[in-house]
Formats: structure tokens, sequence, C-alpha cells
């Protein structure tokens, strides 16, 4: 019989989204404090609105790119592109020209995660989130009123002329007023691979500010990051982006809605990739670091709720480990070890795996009947305290009651009716089990074939009287065995 510790393994898994960033130098965890410029480019937009050159400027540092050199660049595709627009044009004329300026003197070839404008200005590869964010970058700076529009994998660009809303799909040489244009029909897919949503179907789709829409720059690279494995690198791109939006409330996590829309709440993003990141640490077996994580970032960014959760994963995949490698007295160490910062639910729910795989350890290591009677009386306490399960305490006492009964019988002495005796009380006092009832109907036959064995060496000696007496004993004994009556019906038969 071999008997298994209970282990359970949790590990906390989320959306991973995940560029190098400096790390935190005393923890070498990742920063988790927003940048200045994040929270000085939320105020200028909270004072005064947004500037196309402010516009430019916030996209080039969500791109990862805040030279002047880059700026410059913008700064020159816009005089060029302004003194290009004809002063007869109207508004939809300039919004329309501007597409097709991009789309002839700077786009140059889709690519899906390509959401950089720096990359744009330098190489022409673009995608949905760096061509609209383009684009309304240069209509700010014609004059023109727009926003972005956002689907649950998409994104565009909106256009306010004159009292109309025009959707402008910025990926697109068509893509000017899509819904009414044929060209764009035949043409839409086949460039992103998304499908264009009509302003009809407002539940696929959702407008967004010009400041949302940059920030989606930070979002596409925290995916893309985060199909590189890069998790650590994800916290601070997410805190950035929750400054940008939110300013001095970027912390108040708490407070994120729980209800879904198409552009999330980016505190509730934020919160998703700290556990994320936590998640790698645990997917690592790094769990002491993940335990002082939790406790760097978590009082910056509260939710006791989850990070409960994430400590009682590490915690438990640590202690796992340590059960695993029968390192029983380092499992409750570290469990003690942790006690002031996990909940006593979760102490508790730890404490009971530790004395689950401390009494199983002992139990499949125990050496004699005596060892065997004091872990029964452990095992006893610890159901009865509530630090083992009913049912695992069950599994604990009949593995360990077995096994005491076979030292009590073991060779040399063979001494069935001790192991009998033994197994007729555990009965007694615990209840039915069929184990402790296979193993009596054994140890019987044990002991009923040494009596035949005693018989039949006595009958063959032809000492038939003594025989009979042994015979007659064992049934005495073991009324019901058959093969002590197919003795007795053999001396029947003799008889006659």
């Amino acid at each position: 019989m071999k008997l298994k510790p209970s282990i359970t393994r949790i590990l906390v898994f989320a959306l991973i989204l995940g560029s190098p960033v400096k790390m935190h130098a005393q923890n070498a965890f990742p920063r988790i404090e927003p940048e200045s410029k994040a929270l000085e480019y939320y105020r200028l937009g909270a004072q005064s609105g947004y500037s196309w050159t402010t516009l430019a400027e916030i996209s080039l540092w969500a791109s990862g790119d805040a030279s002047l050199s880059a700026l410059e660049k913008i700064k020159t595709t816009v005089a060029a592109l302004n003194a290009a627009i004809d002063p007869a044009f109207s508004e939809k004329e300039k919004a329309e020209f501007i597409l097709n300026y991009m789309h002839k003197n700077i786009l140059k070839n889709y690519s899906a995660y390509q959401t950089r404008v720096d990359t744009l200005l330098s190489n022409g590869r673009y995608n949905c989130v760096s061509s609209a964010v383009l684009y309304v970058i240069l209509c700010k700076s014609a004059g023109l009123d727009t926003s972005g529009v956002m689907t649950k994998d998409h994104a565009f660009a909106m256009v306010h002329v004159n009292g109309q809303d025009i959707d402008v799909e910025t990926t697109n040489a068509y893509g000017f007023d899509p819904g009414n244009r044929k060209e764009f029909h035949d043409s839409s897919g086949k460039i992103t691979g998304f499908a264009y949503v009509p302003q009809r179907n407002y539940r696929d789709r959702q407008t967004i500010s010009q400041i949302e829409l940059v920030s989606l720059i930070l979002s596409n690279r925290i995916s893309e990051l985060g199909r590189s494995n890069n998790h650590s690198a994800a916290v601070p791109l997410a805190v950035d982006r929750a400054a940008l939006l939110l300013g001095d409330s970027y912390a108040n996590t708490a407070d994120a809605p729980t209800s879904e829309s198409l552009f999330a709440d980016p505190r509730k993003d934020l919160m998703d990739i700290l556990f994320n990141y936590g998640a790698s640490l645990l997917r690592g077996n790094r769990e002491e670091e993940g335990i002082r994580w939790a406790v760097f970032a978590s009082p910056m960014y509260p939710d006791a709720e989850r990070w409960q959760g994430f400590l009682l994963a590490a915690a438990n995949n640590r202690i796992s480990r340590f059960v695993r490698e029968k390192k029983i007295q380092d499992a409750r160490n570290f469990l003690e070890a942790q006690k002031t910062i996990i909940s006593e639910t979760n102490y508790a729910q730890l404490d009971m795996l530790v004395v689950d795989a401390d009494l199983s350890n002992r139990a499949s290591n125990l050496k004699n009947a005596a060892e065997g009677e004091e872990i029964i009386t452990a095992i006893e306490q610890a159901r009865d305290t509530k630090r083992l399960a009913e049912k695992r305490a069950s599994e604990l006492l009949t593995f360990t009651i077995q096994k005491t009964a076979a030292f009590l019988c073991a060779a040399p002495k063979n001494d069935w009716r001790a192991a009998i005796g033994y197994l007729e009380k555990a009965l007694s006092k615990y209840g039915a089990n069929r184990e402790f009832e296979q193993s009596l109907r054994t140890y019987r036959g044990n002991l009923a074939a040494d009596y035949h064995n005693r018989f039949a060496a006595e009958w063959n000696k032809k000492n038939y009287a003594a025989a009979e007496r042994i015979l007659n004993e064992g049934l005495a004994e073991l009324p019901d065995n058959r093969q002590l009556l197919n003795d007795k019906q053999t001396i029947a038969r003799q008889t006659r």
C-alpha cells in the first residue's frame, strides 16, 4: 500500500501582457510609480486641453521615443501637409485630403503590431492605432475636430465636420467615410484582416477621446511585450497609462468599475498586469520573490481579496514543492514566516496542507506498532482540532491502522491473532471499513492455514487424536472457515 500526500498546486493565471525598463533598485522589481511626464501630460490636458503639438509629444513618449528629433519629424510633416492643403477646401474635403496625403506620402506597409508613431515616421510601417493617432494629430494641426473609435480588436478615427460624424478607417486609402465607399468595401479586410464596424452597430464600437486613442499605443506595446513573455516590462507601462488618463487618482484601483467596456478602465488593466507579473514569478518557481512582490506593490495598489488570493497561491506552491522534496520542517518554517501577511483563513488552509504532509510522511515511514499508535493519536488530534479534513483523516487512519496491524503479525512471530484483535477493535471504534474487513479476512485465513498445517502434520503421522484436537480448536476460533470445515469432513470420511 502506498499513501499519497494530498497536494494542491495553485497558480494565478490571467492575460499575460508585458520593453525592458529600469527595475526598482532595492527589490529588482518593475517600477510602480508613474513617470513624471505621465502626470504632467494629464494635468496639461485637464487645464487647457491638448494642442496638436502636445498630442504629438505624448504619442512619441507613449511610443518610447521622446526625442526632439522625432518631434521635429512630426512638425516637418505637419508643415508639408498644411502647405499642400488647398485653402478653398471645406472641412470635409480637408479631412479626406489628409487621409489621402498620409497614404501617398507617409504610410507604406501595414504591420499588425507596429503601433509606434516614431517607427511609422521612420519607415512607413503602421497599424490601426499608429495610423489613427497620426491622422488625429494632422487633422488637429489643420483645425479639424476628431476623436477615436475602437472595437473589440481594432481602432480607427472619426472626424466631426458641419454637425456630421464621419468614420475614417486610417489603414485604408479608401477609408474616408467607408460606409459610403464601394472601393473601401472591395478592399476591406484584405489589408488588416479586421472588419469595419459601421456607426449603426453601436454595441460593437465605442467612441473614445483623442488622449484615450493615444493611450492605445501603450496598450498595444503591453500586449506585444506579453507575446514575448517580457512580463516585468508591462508593469511600468500600465502604471504610466493609468496616470496619463487618470492623473493622481491612477492608484485608486479599488474604485475601478467591474463592468466591462470596449475601452477597459486603465486601473483594472493595471491591476491585472500587476498580478500577471506576479503569476510569471510563480510559474518560474520564484514563490518567495512573488510574496515580496505582493508586499511591495499591494500598499500602493490595494485589493485585499486579490492580493490574498495571490499570496495563498504563492505560499501553497512553495509548500507543495517542499512536500514533494520531503522537506516537511522547511514547509512548516516557511508557513510560519508568512503568518503575518496572510489571512487567518488562508493560514488555516495552508496549515492543513503541512499537517497532512507531516502525518503522511510519518505514516509512510513508521517502523513499529508503537510508532503507529503515536501517529494514530496525532491524526485524531489533527482531525478534532480541524487541522485535517474528516475525509483525509479517515484515509490516513485507515492506512496507519493497517500498517500497524501488519507490524503486529510480522515474521517471525506471525501473530495473526494480534492483528485480528487489533483490526476488530478498529472496526468497533471507527465503524465499517472495507479495507479493514478485507485485511481481517486475510489474517483469519492465515490463522486457519496455521491450524490446517498443524492438523495435517499430526494426521500424516497418524496422531489422529492430536490432529482432531487441533482441528476442533481451530473450528472453535474460526467456525466458518472453509478449509477447516473441509478438514472436518476428511476426518468423518476416514472414520467411516
